[in-house]
């Protein structure tokens, strides 16, 4: 990459940095409750570069679902810029300056962020699959990179290569878009996509016209039932690799797994009945979740921060 210089002196650099960090955090509160909360577990040099990759994600995301006049013009162009500043390691947009900077910082590959990229694009032209294959395939883009993004920001525990904790961090963001697959799919076809594979829906007799007209019956709950067991098994396939992260972010990626798990619960409290309306953890269960971790991720960090020298900013500028 060539790294051009950026504008103003450094304390403006500086400040501006801060303030995209700043604005990618709040986007990272405003939408993603769970998410946020167990960044807070996190050491604090560590908790910016997540908002980074969060709030990226869910401003491409958001190009699609909540689309203007000319949806596909308008990611192409965000992914065009994005691309752009990656290459001269600097943006005047706060959410991409602080995507470059993550980027550059912990060394992630731009192949993550090219293949994101496309598959947010394919929610363009592509509104179902046929089977759980098919829906693998558009999770790569979706989901595994999202996990392999966040690895480096997370840290291996010493003698532990990034690329063997890899395959779990792949399966943890696949157990988790997965999840929200399952949570969302009443606003999913709002939006003319479905994220249940075909082959399941045809060998329950469930329709994408049922799931439309939002019709809950026993074999829409069956469908849910199997999809859920799937679900859990990619959760399993996560959870050896939480013992191979850095210590003091294991807290962290423990509560998001039990907050995001809390949801397939709710799901199953509620009958499947995600069609009538989001099902979602209560705040306080959020919270009793968050407690439970927090003297164990205080501790981490302590040890950690006994060993290491205290890095000069939040933001590692």
């Amino acid at each position: 990459m060539t790294l051009l210089r950026p504008p103003g002196t450094q304390a403006h650099r500086q400040e501006q940095l801060t303030a995209a960090y700043a604005r990618c955090a709040a986007i990272a509160a405003r939408h993603g409750k769970s998410y946020h909360l167990a960044t807070r577990l996190l050491p604090g040099d560590r908790r910016p570069a997540v908002h980074a990759l969060y709030a990226a994600a869910r401003t491409a995301d958001d190009l699609v679902d909540l689309p203007g006049a000319d949806p596909e013009g308008d990611l192409a162009e965000w992914s065009r810029a994005v691309l752009a500043d990656l290459e001269a390691g600097w943006s005047d947009d706060p959410v991409r300056l602080a995507l470059v900077h993550t980027y550059r910082r912990y060394d992630i590959p731009v192949e993550h962020l090219v293949d994101f990229l496309a598959a947010m694009t394919s929610d363009l032209d592509v509104d179902s699959y046929a089977d759980m294959a098919a829906l693998d395939r558009y999770m790569w883009g979706s989901a595994s990179v999202i996990g392999l993004q966040v690895l480096p920001v997370l840290g291996t525990a010493p003698g532990v290569a990034r690329e063997e904790a890899a395959p779990h961090a792949i399966a943890l963001g696949e157990a988790f878009q997965l999840t929200n697959f399952l949570r969302d799919v009443a606003e999913d076809v709002d939006r003319g996509r479905v994220y249940l594979p075909a082959d399941a829906m045809a060998a329950h007799g469930v329709t994408r016209e049922q799931l439309a007209e939002k019709r809950h019956d026993a074999r829409f709950a069956a469908l849910m039932r199997e999809m859920v067991a799937v679900v859990r098994r990619r959760y399993d396939d996560a959870a050896p690799g939480t013992p191979l992260l850095a210590p003091e972010s294991r807290d962290c990626v423990r509560a998001a797994t039990d907050l995001y798990g809390g949801i397939l619960r709710e799901i199953e409290r509620a009958d499947y009945r995600v069609l009538d309306g989001r099902v979602s953890v209560s705040r306080p269960r959020r919270l009793a979740v968050f407690a439970r971790r927090l003297t164990a991720a205080q501790l981490a960090r302590v040890s950690v921060t006994m060993a290491k020298p205290k890095s000069r900013s939040s933001t590692g500028a």
